[in-house]
C-alpha cells in the first residue's frame, strides 16, 4: 500500500503562484507513473504533469509553460510548481502514483483562482 498526502493548495489572484508538494509512504515499489491530476466541478479528472518510469515529464497542453512538475531523488516527494494561474486552473488538485501497475491517489488540495 502507499499512502499519499498533498498539501499547499489555497485561494490565489489570477497570474499569482502557487506550489503543491505531495509525500509518498508505505510500501513504494516499481514506480511506472508519479505525478498530479486535476478536476473541476462537472468535468472529469484530467492529467496535469507526471513523470514516467524513464524520467521523462508529460504536461498537459493547458499547463505547459507555466507548471513544472519536480521530485526528489527518491522519488518520495513530488511537487508542482504552478506560475501564472488563470481561473480556468480552479480545481481539485490530486497527486497520483502507479506503482507495480496498480493506481494510488491522494485525498486532494483545493486550488481556486480568483480576484
Amino acid at each position: 500500500q502507499v499512502q499519499l498526502v498533498e498539501s499547499g493548495g489555497g485561494l490565489v489572484q489570477p497570474g499569482g503562484s502557487l506550489r503543491l508538494s505531495c509525500a509518498a509512504s508505505g510500501t513504494i515499489g516499481s514506480i511506472n507513473y508519479m505525478g498530479w491530476y486535476r478536476q473541476a466541478p462537472g468535468k472529469e479528472r484530467e492529467l496535469v504533469a507526471r513523470f514516467t518510469r524513464g524520467g521523462n515529464t508529460n504536461y498537459a497542453a493547458s499547463v505547459k509553460g507555466r507548471f513544472a512538475i519536480s521530485r526528489d531523488n527518491a522519488k518520495t516527494t513530488v511537487d508542482l510548481q504552478m506560475n501564472s494561474l488563470k481561473p480556468e486552473d480552479t480545481a481539485v488538485y490530486l497527486c497520483n502514483v502507479m506503482s507495480d501497475w496498480r493506481n494510488y491517489w491522494g485525498q486532494g488540495t483545493q486550488v481556486t483562482v480568483s480576484s
